[in-house]
């Protein structure tokens, strides 16, 4: 198993109690991964420290204000590619298909394209084909992280680890693209309602839904996603 990807898995999950013990020994795997620069090494003690140590009720709100009730901030990846379409339900159903394939069962309530659940998996897959994995979807973290820079958020350093782990060379011009969007404000209740009941999401059954590997699916990630109506 690939340890650094299983703690940067973890790094990204709600935080809880039993995480927070866990974070010491999160921290030592990071650091000690000579795939990582050590500027970036030096950020993920920080913050692995800062969530070992923190109030988890406060953890707990930060979490859900960036990655929850900020659409884009949102973990779940196909987000940034399909929005709420339909499109984006035969991809689920079919990146379903690849876990199970793999013989991963995701034990957990979060959807499959959720990114720590993917990299729980990619964790347990071949090295080449994790890195290309991640490769395919390297200007969405790239942008992930950008707009966490921009919040001074600490999270940004697990996002320069996962482009560092993908080889760095996301597109430039699509990382520009998606950073030029404007942030949305998590404080905005009422646009957050609105936008969740654009479109529902339809995970059932797609004919034209095989089993392709999950780095095909992320290929089509360069496409953007359709453009969601203000409030």
């Amino acid at each position: 198993m690939d340890r650094t990807l299983k703690s940067l898995s973890l790094i990204l999950s709600y935080p809880s109690a039993e995480l927070q013990e866990a974070m010491p020994e999160i921290g030592a795997v990071l650091a000690a991964d000579p795939r990582l620069a050590p500027a970036t090494q030096t950020a993920l003690w920080k913050l692995t420290a800062d969530l070992a140590q923190g109030d988890l009720y406060d953890l707990q709100e930060r979490y859900v204000m960036l990655f929850d009730r900020s659409r884009t901030l949102s973990l779940n990846l196909f987000e940034h590619v399909h929005g709420e379409s339909r499109e984006r339900g035969g991809a689920m159903v079919s990146l379903i298909e690849t876990y199970r394939d793999g013989g991963f069962e995701p034990a957990t309530s979060e959807l499959p394209d959720h990114l720590p659940v993917l990299l729980e998996f990619l964790a347990t897959r071949p090295t080449r084909e994790a890195q290309e994995t991640l490769a395919d979807a390297a200007h969405i973290l790239d942008a992930l992280s950008g707009r966490l820079k921009r919040r001074e958020s600490g999270y940004a350093a697990a996002f320069a680890a996962l482009s560092a782990l993908a080889g760095g060379n996301a597109d430039a011009d699509a990382v520009a693209g998606m950073l030029g969007q404007p942030d949305d404000d998590p404080t905005d209740l009422a646009a957050l309602d609105a936008v969740w009941e654009e479109t529902e999401v339809t995970f059932g059954p797609d004919p034209n839904a095989g089993c392709p590997q999950v780095r095909d699916m992320l290929a089509l990630m360069d496409q953007p996603a359709p453009q969601h109506r203000s409030a």
